[in-house]
């Protein structure tokens, strides 16, 4: 145990050089000497760790210059992502023609310095990576308080950037509605919670989604917190998923997973006359683009393997059931895709960008590049563009900035850093990993407080997180819920058609999962019945 360093330094600290010395005295309370036990004076057990001791001694713990910025060490990183009601109180739901909406929220996206990006000035790296926004609308988010460096305002984009330098956006967050379809909780017990996931929700936060998820509906509303991801499904797919309540649970399952124990069903509606007889597909997939969600057949790709079964054709379309036996990124569409039988209604895979047989036999003859663009002008052409889900920063490398800017879509306020994370683990890239998910700070003197007029007999639930950047104004929208404008989002000047909730269904759904212990089961989809009507 160390004793206090008051007066006759410690021996580690006399085998130091005086460089080292002054190092650690300048960590000191009084800023140059080591104080008298007293309030932030170093107690017993407050001595450097013994990896900080070992740095120390090696020189390898420098404090800068005298001029020089000081960055403070990085923060200690939760390894277990877990919201709370802080984040579930950042805004509240409405309910309108069908949809589920989120009151568009302040919000903070974070994230420490990247190796790139050291030794060049704030102005420099969101000209050149974040030019979702020209570099004016940058200079006013810092005049306004927006833009933060070790917590401390940007009072000049000119800053040099430093390793370890922390970066706070306040950011104006629209999320896209989804369907009003309520979370049907299939079992709860002491180990997991299974539910039967309407279309169009996200499994958890990712892209512009956050409250519009699964993980937050189920803890806002459900009061179900805390819950460890076993599966996932597509954001269009709809049906049987899985938490675990406590990670020994979600350990076993994941072994199951790993093992090929678990066994799934799902069924879909696909085009055309499907085979009576039992058809396999072992079509290795590429994945073409990870931002947009797009794979295709090739050589290239992983190997996977699914088999069909038609349960029913009506003259137009046919019922299949489907079999993965591997869980590849969109597996089952992009397979029926390759053997000529889309789903109905699947936004990326059914249609005419991938030519004139819609991608069957592999066949395309576009290069990735030309392919995902081709995707996106139908989809823009048919104002159907926020079914991709596509951030107005990927969108304009594909399509071109000055196309992007013609077509209104591409002007939703930058984002440092996007999101992808569950309750509990979080799979996400190199550079999302230096992403932290941290409340919102109610209390901030560039965010005073509001009160949202929340009319009785509105549909809603949870509650708004009461603050705003200064300057924020608000007005009433056809529900009369209250919408915030934020002077700097682009996004409040824009007025969108919502997607009819018909449009927010692809008939893709899990049916059943069947472990070693367990079997889940929902009920066949409407659109799955034998009589059911296509008009």
């Amino acid at each position: 145990m160390w004793a206090r360093l008051v007066g006759t330094p410690e021996p580690w600290l006399l085998l130091a050089g005086p460089r080292v010395r002054w190092s650690l005295a300048a960590l000191a309370p009084g800023g140059g000497r080591m104080e008298e036990p007293g309030p932030g004076s170093l107690e017993v057990g407050d001595a450097p760790p013994a990896a900080k001791r070992r740095r120390l001694l090696a020189g390898e713990e420098k404090r800068p210059g005298r001029g020089e910025r000081y960055v403070p060490p990085p923060r200690k990183r939760n390894p277990g992502v877990s919201f709370s009601e802080t984040h579930f109180a950042e805004t509240h739901y409405y309910f309108e023609g069908g949809l589920r909406k989120v009151r568009p929220y302040h919000f903070d996206f974070q994230t420490y310095c990247k190796g790139r990006w050291v030794g060049k000035s704030l102005l420099h790296v969101f000209s050149t990576e974040f030019r979702a926004q020209p570099i004016d609308y940058y200079r006013a988010a810092a005049s306004a308080g927006r833009l933060r460096l070790n917590e401390q305002p940007v009072q000049d984009l000119g800053i040099v950037l430093k390793n370890n330098d922390f970066l706070r956006n306040t950011m104006h967050r629209h999320e896209p509605p989804v369907t009003a379809q309520p979370i049907r909780i299939l079992v709860e017990n002491d180990e997991v919670v299974v539910v039967d996931k309407p279309s169009s929700l996200p499994v958890h936060p990712c892209g512009r989604f956050r409250h519009n998820t699964v993980i937050f509906i189920l803890g806002k509303e459900h009061n179900l917190k805390e819950l460890h991801t076993i599966h996932r499904l597509d954001r269009m797919t709809s049906g049987v998923l899985i938490f675990a309540k406590t990670a020994e649970v979600s350990k076993r399952i994941d072994e199951q997973i790993r093992q090929r124990q678990l066994e799934k069903e799902y069924v879909c509606r696909v085009l055309g006359e499907f085979p009576e007889n039992e058809v396999t597909c072992e079509e290795p997939i590429l994945v073409v683009s990870y931002k947009v969600g797009v794979c295709r057949v090739d050589p290239k790709g992983k190997s996977c393997k699914t088999v069909f079964q038609r349960l029913s054709y009506n003259g137009k379309t046919s019922v299949v059931k489907c079999f993965p036996y591997t869980g590849r990124t969109h597996q089952i569409r992009v397979h029926l895709q390759f053997l000529g039988y889309p789903i109905v209604n699947d936004p990326i895979y059914n249609m005419e960008a991938w030519g004139p047989t819609k991608g069957k036999g592999g066949e395309i003859n576009k290069t990735n590049e030309e392919l995902l663009r081709a995707l996106v002008e139908e989809h823009r052409s048919k104002q159907s563009l926020s079914i991709l889900d596509i951030s107005e920063e990927d969108l304009k490398p594909i399509v071109g900035s000055e196309e992007c800017d013609r077509s209104g879509y591409c002007t939703k306020p930058v984002e440092i850093m996007s999101i992808s994370t569950d309750s509990r683990r979080t799979e996400v890239s190199k550079d999302q990993k230096e992403a932290e998910i941290l409340a919102c700070s109610p209390n901030s003197d560039t965010r005073p407080e509001t009160h949202e007029a929340n009319p009785e007999g509105a549909s809603s639930s949870g509650n708004q997180a009461g603050a705003n950047p200064e300057g924020a104004s608000s007005s009433g929208n056809q529900a009369g819920h209250t919408e915030e404008k934020d002077p700097l989002c682009e996004e409040c000047k824009i007025v969108r058609q919502d997607p009819s909730p018909r449009e927010l269904v692809m008939y893709l759904h899990a049916l059943r999962y069947k472990g070693a212990e367990f079997e889940y089961n929902s009920k066949m989809p409407d659109w799955a019945l034998e009589d059911w009507d296509e008009s």
